[in-house]
């Protein structure tokens, strides 16, 4: 396996980041995670315009992107696989060992892993615990992911593979990597931004693609809801059979199925659809 660690192709056994890296010691980066279908990113245009905003979000010097692609394209190259996870991560670097950061400028590490095809179905968990719409971080792809690595053990442990959060005011917010989607007397709503939500990109594509309205929702719509479902660059949309204790029989419903279709013919007419 090869990856790429500020500037080259490196083996994956002689792949060195400092343990002085401000991602490490204060997870003071970001990362974008790309599906990759036979060697090919699937809308890495987006993702990169992604990466910038967390990046500038964070106060980080913005990605040069003709690099990030130059990574990308060698990591695919060199490890041919039929369906990818490609891991792009951005950093503050080297630093002291505090939140200041130091002088010697970002990370960039690419890397790829084999994923396999998402079941169709899925069970997810609601969590006790509040994403903070107004906090410094909110709607950034950081690595600062400890919130969403005990939410997911939570699921992991209940038979799920994803944890649903609400926001500090009780509305419905997302999942630890996936945005959510509902249908409401046969209509469609996923949280808006506003929630503090990521702006994930297969969502994005979702609500294009789909007409599905952005509104706020109280948490207790996962109660009323007569479908729903995630999604994500993995799961691109993946219907849910359960959620707590409440099961949908016949998942996915009329309105998931036609996302899915949706989504993967649109997904497949277009590897890299540009935002409008």
């Amino acid at each position: 396996m090869k990856l790429w660690v500020n500037g080259a192709l490196t083996d994956a056994e002689n792949a060195r980041v400092s343990v002085f890296d401000h991602g490490l010691t204060v997870g003071d980066g970001i990362f974008e995670t790309v599906k990759a279908v036979h060697g090919q990113p699937f809308a890495l245009t987006r993702h990169l315009d992604r990466l910038t905003r967390s990046a500038l979000g964070l106060g980080l010097p913005a990605p040069d992107l003709d690099e990030v692609r130059r990574a990308c394209a060698a990591v695919l190259e060199a490890n041919p696989m039929e369906l990818g996870r490609l891991r792009i991560t951005y950093t503050g670097g080297v630093s002291p060992l505090g939140s200041d950061r130091g002088t010697a400028g970002p990370t960039l590490v690419v890397a790829l892993g084999e994923s396999r095809r998402r079941a169709d179905t899925t069970a997810v968990i609601t969590v006790p615990w509040t994403r903070n719409e107004r906090g410094a971080l909110a709607g950034l792809k950081t690595t600062s992911y400890g919130e969403n690595v005990v939410a997911l053990a939570r699921a992991s442990e209940q038979g799920a593979t994803e944890a649903l959060f609400a926001n500090t005011v009780g509305q419905l917010c997302e999942g630890t990597g996936s945005n959510v989607f509902v249908v409401l007397d046969g209509e469609l709503y996923t949280p808006p931004l506003s929630s503090g939500c990521l702006a994930g990109i297969t969502r994005a594509l979702t609500v294009e693609w789909t007409g599905a309205t952005e509104a706020d929702l109280p948490l207790d719509a996962l109660e009323r809801a007569e479908e729903v479902f995630l999604t994500s660059t993995l799961r691109d949309v993946q219907a849910v059979r359960r959620v707590d204790g409440r099961v949908f029989t016949d998942a996915p419903g009329a309105v998931t199925a036609k996302a899915m279709q949706i989504f993967e013919e649109r997904a497949a007419a277009d590897r890299d659809p540009k935002a409008p």
